[in-house]
């Protein structure tokens, strides 16, 4: 009788679906110990990580968010998943790419490197969950998944800062302007996307629907959900997940924390109930490590990142 696979699963297991017996403490540590691989044949969704943390406006670290994410993900393919019942990888096949390769003693080359990185997992046909990295990473993949799904995309954008502050250099790596950006070059449309748990001011956030963090919290995440649908609708959505939209009580290990935000049963909530929204590329970004407490930041990212996942794994199913 052949016996499963037993640890190591991410360089071990031959097909792009299923679960294997892992000791959650050791092993090769790939997201949710999917395949590690670079062949995207029959692949629905690449985990991939980009590790740049070059221009921060506050704390650095978040180079080594990727890694950190992958080492929290462990246990969670370890019982079916909460609250959906299922195994995702059961329908879903999934990869971790690995990280995008990024030369940080020639800075001018990133953009561009990220943008070839998304062009080719994206010309396959898969979708993209990417980790980051601080949030500069968001403006090149949304550049490679406009040319993909057609410009202007609709944006679903967790964060405490709106990130729309001017900022006009071509060359700039500014991790505060990036949507500023997105809607100067047409690649988001305003009027359809939402910045949710804001809690820092710009004279103009440039037509973009905000739900500030006090809104959230005097409305709820059942009516923020149900806003952030009837705002993007169906519309090709592009959703980025700063994991400081948490609390610093939820997520210190980031590098610009701001109080009063979401906590992670309140973004979870949110996240799980985005089934109707047509996704077509995800990011979670801004885990730092250094300032992180028993990886509480990096599990949180984790979590919003296998939920997003089961929603993905449901709209497989959906279409069927």
């Amino acid at each position: 009788m052949k016996l499963p696979i037993q640890g190591d699963g991410a360089i071990r297991r031959k097909s792009l679906y299923g679960t294997c017996s892992e000791n959650t403490y050791a092993g090769v540590l790939s997201f949710m110990r999917r395949n590690y691989s670079r062949d995207l044949s029959g692949v629905d969704v690449a985990v991939s990580g980009i590790p740049l943390d070059l221009a921060t406006t506050f704390r650095p670290g978040a180079r080594l968010g990727p890694a950190a994410v992958r080492a929290a993900s462990v246990q969670m393919n370890e019982l079916l998943a909460y609250p959906w019942g299922f195994d995702p990888f059961d329908e879903l096949a999934v990869i971790d790419y690995g990280d995008c390769w990024l030369d940080a003693h020639n800075p001018m080359t990133i953009s561009h490197s990220i943008v070839e990185h998304a062009r080719t997992i994206l010309a396959s046909g898969a979708k993209m969950l990417t980790f980051g990295g601080d949030h500069y990473i968001t403006y090149p993949l949304l550049k490679a998944h406009a040319e993909k799904y057609g410009k202007p995309l609709s944006l679903i954008h967790f964060d405490a800062h709106c990130d729309t502050w001017p900022d006009d250099s071509p060359d700039s790596l500014n991790h505060g302007s990036m949507f500023y950006k997105a809607v100067k070059d047409g690649l988001i449309d305003p009027a359809t996307s939402v910045q949710v748990g804001i809690r820092t001011w710009n004279d103009d956030f440039m037509g973009i629907n905000i739900l500030d963090a006090p809104w959230v919290h005097a409305h709820g995440p059942q009516a923020t959900l149900e806003k952030i649908l009837s705002i993007v609708g169906k519309r090709p959505t592009y959703l980025t997940f700063d994991i400081d939209c948490l609390d610093p009580a939820f997520a210190p290990g980031t590098g610009t924390p701001v109080a009063g935000g979401l906590s992670s049963a309140q973004a979870l909530a949110i996240i799980r109930g985005m089934g109707p929204v047509n996704l077509v590329g995800m990011d979670v970004v801004e885990v730092s490590p250094p300032f992180d407490q028993s990886e509480i930041t990096a599990l949180a990212a984790a979590h919003i990142a296998a939920d997003l996942l089961c929603v993905l794994r449901n709209q497989k199913l959906a279409r069927r």
